[in-house]
């Protein structure tokens, strides 16, 4: 719609954005047109021209493209940080990932593992399976989607556990999240937002901007598994 603020936003925050368009629009604000997509992917679509009004990517997306020019640095803020976590179909039994050595057992254990290619989670855990010295064992078996929600392979039964933010994790219904996996294996993603340079409504960005890094939107985003 022509009165709304097209934003692209990071799945990461897809479920606390579609909660709290609801509520800046009831509070007065403007209509918000939002499309949900992994960093890598919204990055490709930026440069490629696509247009929009706010951007929501990790820290270091958003400076990427703050550089490039493509977005206002002086309106760039961070919204929330997000862990990395596992998940199971709902009922299934919950496995040790109290430690890093429980967590790799688990991990082994699984009949598959389901992972994202392009997500910040899937990179983590791409790099953690090497640490572990584990990677040919689970790539063998794992469910490795290009991007989207790595639970719903574990409804469709292709997947025993599921690895990715727990805000994306949470998204899906009929699963249930074990927790974080072991806090020395985590580098947690920032999430941050800025105005697109070339956006023609820079006051509604603006007031946007100021909504989602306000202590009012807070609460969504506790609830969507993300920490403000």
């Amino acid at each position: 719609m022509s009165d709304a603020v097209r934003v692209l936003s990071t799945l990461a925050l897809k479920g606390a954005i579609q909660v709290l368009a609801g509520q800046y629009h009831a509070a007065g604000g403007a209509h918000i047109d939002a499309d949900f997509a992994p960093t890598l992917a919204l990055l490709g679509r930026l440069r490629a021209g696509e247009a929009a009004d706010v951007v929501i990517l990790t820290r270091a997306g958003l400076d990427e493209v703050a550089r490039e020019g493509r977005v206002a640095a002086e309106t760039c803020v961070d919204l929330a940080r997000s862990f990395v976590g596992v998940a199971v179909k709902a009922g299934a039994r919950h496995p040790d990932i109290s430690s890093v050595a429980s967590l790799r057992a688990s991990l082994l254990a699984a009949r598959a593992v389901a992972y994202s290619r392009l997500g910040a989670s899937g990179i983590l855990f791409a790099k953690l399976i090497e640490r572990l010295g584990i990677a040919s064992e689970i790539n063998a078996r794992a469910v490795i989607i290009p991007q989207g929600f790595t639970a719903e392979r574990l409804v469709s039964g292709e997947a025993d556990l599921a690895i990715q933010q727990i805000s994306e994790l949470k998204q899906v219904p009929d699963i249930e999240v074990v927790g974080p996996i072991p806090r020395e294996l985590q580098t947690h993603a920032v999430f941050s937002a800025g105005r697109m340079r070339a956006s023609q409504k820079a006051g509604e960005a603006d007031r946007l901007l100021r909504y989602l890094a306000s202590s009012e939107a807070a609460p969504a985003l506790r609830e969507s598994g993300l920490e403000p």
